[in-house]
């Protein structure tokens, strides 16, 4: 993992607005950033344009590359998910608009679980992929943030059946953690649909016992060997960015600018020699 390749999710710190978690980002050392666009929207609904928001961004140097807020619906009929389809096209619309590449999402879950039904998640996010072809924005789905896709094989068979070169996965260290996901499981022909990672650390407990996003803890402080991780993401062809994100309560007490130097700081040990910043 290179410095350049580091990212921090917004959803690691509190704070007022867009405005001041930039600031923060900027001042930790960030250069690329992952905003959950109910953050932007809020901002935007404060009488802001999207051009004046993405030169907010570029003010600061800092680069968008992906944000999240929606699920994807897959089930029900088509009158009753095409407000769904719509709202995630506008999404894409707007994340390629501030430069980002990737929009990560979650799905809804059928009555009862089963390994075809998986088809017909991988048909929804397919028709979302060709609704926003005009975008080039990539669609990951969130492992374990969907009631039927809870596991990178499950993701990834969905990628497979949707057949679409703008679907894949998003891969998570903490939903990793927590779910029937084993490192040997990180192969190449998994890691080529990977858009996009998240980074973060889980407590030294059992891992069915322990919350997926609240238990949180930054990079170096938990159990799980990121280093082995990342490698193994590496040696299957992964190049795209890292992010942090954290929902931790212990953080999200601090004033953003000292919660975002920790979030950076923690990433730095993770970072290939050569490419840390002098004496990090």
């Amino acid at each position: 993992m290179r410095l350049d390749q580091i990212a921090i999710n917004s959803q690691c710190t509190s704070h007022r607005n867009l405005e001041e978690a930039l600031d923060a980002y900027a001042a930790a050392g960030f250069r690329n950033v992952e905003p959950h666009l109910n953050l932007v929207k809020d901002w935007l609904d404060d009488g802001h344009t999207v051009d004046e928001t993405r030169r907010l961004f570029e003010s600061r140097g800092l680069r968008v590359v992906a944000s999240s807020q929606l699920e994807v619906m897959c089930f029900g009929s088509p009158d009753a998910r095409m407000p769904n389809l719509r709202a995630n096209a506008e999404n894409a619309r707007l994340i390629r608009e501030l430069g980002g590449d990737v929009m990560v999402v979650g799905t809804d879950g059928p009555e009862q679980n089963s390994v075809e039904a998986l088809g017909l998640v991988a048909d929804a996010v397919r028709q979302l992929a060709e609704a926003t072809e005009d975008t080039g924005v990539e669609i990951a789905i969130e492992f374990n943030w969907s009631p039927i896709v809870r596991s990178l094989r499950s993701a990834v068979r969905v990628a497979e059946l949707a057949d679409h070169p703008r679907v894949g996965v998003l891969f998570d260290t903490a939903h990793y953690h927590v779910t029937p996901t084993e490192l040997s499981d990180i192969d190449r022909e998994a890691v080529r649909y990977i858009k996009h990672v998240h980074v973060d650390d889980m407590p030294d407990e059992p891992a069915d016992l322990i919350h997926r996003d609240f238990d949180r803890v930054l990079p170096g402080e938990g159990a799980i060997d990121l280093p082995e991780i990342i490698s193994t993401l590496e040696r299957g062809g992964y190049e795209g960015y890292f992010s942090i994100e954290l929902f931790n309560a212990d953080l999200w007490r601090l004033p953003a600018k000292e919660a975002a130097r920790r979030c950076y700081e923690s990433l730095l040990s993770l970072c290939a020699a050569g490419s840390r910043p002098s004496g990090g």
